[in-house]
């Protein structure tokens, strides 16, 4: 049966290669180990670290939600360190992340101009970069998640750049590296080779591996950066998710802790939920990840900054 309305034909695009597109982002962005650009004024990070040492000590869950703003500011190689010393359980991620990452790893640069390209429509039609939708294609064929198969697919490459993705050190560490897709978000959903299916199903299978770590979130640690949708969305559900299956066995989730990341200057008592009146109530790291989830026996942080201050100086922490 058709559908009643008139669909957009992707066959009709002109997708042009990597090589013809300005990239705001190379290798030479990206921070080696140890780079501290920007100092951090923020004394409360420092009983985040405790909390992520105190966790991985007993065991508990460590979940670092981002998003793609931690990657185009050239921050990969905190983030694989991370992953290889093992203090992150799992590396949650919108799809942009993926795209990213694959980028930097093909082509040692990443991040087109969206104001040089969206008059012209050229805008993410890039032929390279859609070879993700293959990848997750196969992935999804071997009933892998969205970030197993972009993980897998890097690691197994010969790609010049691989060394720095995220992707391809959370597969070889055995870590998961989810990612959380909505259809339109991301410009992969703009190619003919786009198959919806595979990204929904794998994406779907992510969500299900982060929300079996949260299981584990007791006395574990909630990490927020930069992702003020997606992030704060996601967790919110699998939260509940595990908790329901908590109780049915007799257990709760409740003493952990969670901390947000990011640049937006919120003021007032950061424990208690801001006004309807007020726009801060509608910013969903505020009221999900520093009230709400915690306020049955978990305790939250801010730390306001750029990345390029808070992950150099949560790592240095940490080591």
């Amino acid at each position: 049966m058709e559908g009643k309305y008139e669909q957009f034909d992707p066959a009709k695009l002109n997708i042009l290669p990597l090589d013809q597109r300005r990239n705001l982002v190379t290798l030479d962005d990206v921070l080696h180990v140890g780079d501290m650009p920007i100092p951090l004024d923020n004394d409360e990070i420092t009983l985040v670290a405790d909390a992520i040492t105190t966790a991985n000590k007993r065991g508990a869950a460590v979940v670092m939600m981002m998003g793609a703003h931690t990657i185009k500011q050239g921050l990969s190689r905190y983030l694989i360190d991370f992953i290889r010393r093992g203090w992150i359980s799992v590396v949650a991620c919108n799809g942009a992340c993926a795209i990213h990452d694959y980028e930097l790893a093909r082509i040692g640069a990443t991040s087109e101009s969206v104001a040089d390209n969206i008059g012209a429509g050229q805008f993410g039609m890039w032929r390279e970069t859609a070879e993700l939708n293959d990848i997750v294609a196969a992935g999804n064929a071997d009933a892998l998640g969205f970030g197993q198969s972009v993980g897998r697919a890097i690691s197994q490459s010969q790609l010049p750049h691989k060394d720095v993705s995220i992707f391809a050190a959370a597969w070889e560490a055995g870590v998961p590296a989810t990612v959380h897709v909505a259809i339109g978000q991301d410009i992969l959903h703009q190619h003919p080779n786009f198959d919806p299916g595979a990204a929904g199903e794998s994406s779907y299978r992510d969500f299900l591996i982060l929300t079996r770590v949260i299981e584990n979130l007791s006395g574990g640690v909630l990490l927020c950066f930069g992702t003020a949708v997606m992030g704060p969305e996601v967790y919110l559900k699998a939260l509940s998710m595990a908790r329901n299956a908590a109780a049915a066995e007799g257990r709760e989730i409740r003493d952990f802790t969670s901390a947000v990341f990011d640049l937006v200057n919120l003021t007032g008592d950061l424990r208690t939920e801001a006004p309807k009146d007020s726009p801060e109530y509608y910013y969903r790291p505020f009221k999900t990840i520093l009230v709400r989830t915690v306020r049955d026996g978990g305790r939250s942080f801010y730390i306001r900054g750029d990345h390029l201050a808070t992950i150099p100086a949560l790592h240095k922490l940490l080591t």
